[in-house]
This record gives structure tokens, C-alpha cells and sequence, in this order.
């Protein structure tokens, strides 16, 4: 048999001693402390300076009359483009598709509608099959309630189309709403 042997008990330290001195992180720490506070005071400075600036400059000498006047000149467009969209959003925009709806017909092509709502007219560019549908649709539109006058502006045969379709534009007057 042999002997036993028996193990002699170990002791475990599980806590490292510090192998560096603690000093220099906590001089670095009071070094970093003490150039935030001055930041901090320097910035406060500055923005009573800049507050105590602003309370005794006077809005109204501070923008030189070029500005002033720029400003204006764009407030005055921006009201005339607000009025421009007001007059197209008035416009009878139901009223007008329905009619030009209402009087289109297999031989009539819809190419572009262009209202003007501050002269209240509508100008409309189409391609027919014929002569004879052009003016058809120009009595229907001419018959209806919406429009006050009707008037062919311009018409041309397209010539290099093998069917010969009539391309013209027409403008109509806007009847006032009742």
C-alpha cells in the first residue's frame, strides 16, 4: 500500500492588490474637474454678455432698410402667389370637368386643359377625327351653361398622321356663378 498524501489547503485571495499608485488617476480627475468648472464659468459669462446684448439692440434699427425692404418685397409675392392658388381653388373645377365630360364624343380627344382664373376663361386643345366632330363639339360646349362664349383659336390637319385627325384649340369665357 502506499501512502496517502494528503494536500496541503490553498488560500485563495481573490482581491488583486493594486499594483499601481492611485494618486495620479485622482490628480487627473481634479485637473479634469477643475478645467470643466472653468468652461462652465466662461460659457455662463458669455451668455449673460450675449443676453445683455440682445435686451438693448433694437430690432427694428438693427436690419438695414435694404433688408426691410427685400423682406417686404417677398411677403408681397408670396401674398400675390396665395391669392393666385385662392382664385384656381375657387374656380367651379366640378362644374367645368362635368360640361367638358358631358360634350365629348368617340371622334373627340381631350389633349390639355388650361383654366385662367384671374380672366375666368378655360382653354382647352383637342384632336378630332374630322372637321365636322370639331365643330360638333364646339356647339355642345358653346350649348352649355358653364361656358358664356366659345371661340375656336387655332386648328390644323395633321398631315403626317395617315387618319388625318384635326388638332385646334378653343377658348371659353366662365359664366359667373349665379
Amino acid at each position: 500500500m502506499r501512502p496517502r498524501i494528503t494536500p496541503s489547503r490553498l488560500e485563495l485571495d481573490y482581491v488583486a492588490r493594486p499594483t499601481r499608485a492611485a494618486w495620479p488617476g485622482v490628480l487627473l480627475l481634479a485637473g479634469a474637474l477643475a478645467v470643466a468648472a472653468q468652461m462652465l464659468l466662461s460659457y455662463r459669462g458669455v451668455q449673460l454678455e450675449l443676453a445683455s446684448r440682445a435686451a438693448t439692440v433694437n430690432p427694428a434699427t438693427a436690419q438695414p432698410a435694404a433688408s426691410r425692404q427685400s423682406s417686404r418685397l417677398r411677403i408681397d409675392e408670396e401674398a400675390k402667389n396665395t391669392e393666385t392658388v385662392l382664385r384656381q381653388l375657387g374656380l367651379p373645377w366640378a362644374g367645368l370637368i362635368e360640361t367638358v365630360e358631358a360634350a365629348a364624343s368617340a371622334d373627340i380627344a381631350l389633349l390639355q386643359m388650361q383654366p385662367d382664373a384671374l380672366q375666368r376663361t378655360l382653354r382647352l386643345s383637342a384632336e378630332a377625327r374630322h372637321h365636322g366632330a370639331m365643330f360638333e363639339y364646339l356647339r355642345r360646349l358653346a350649348a352649355a351653361p358653364t361656358f358664356a362664349e366659345v371661340h375656336l383659336v387655332s386648328h390644323q390637319v395633321q398631315l403626317e398622321d395617315p387618319q388625318r385627325p384635326v388638332q385646334f384649340s378653343l377658348q371659353a369665357a366662365l359664366r359667373s356663378a349665379p
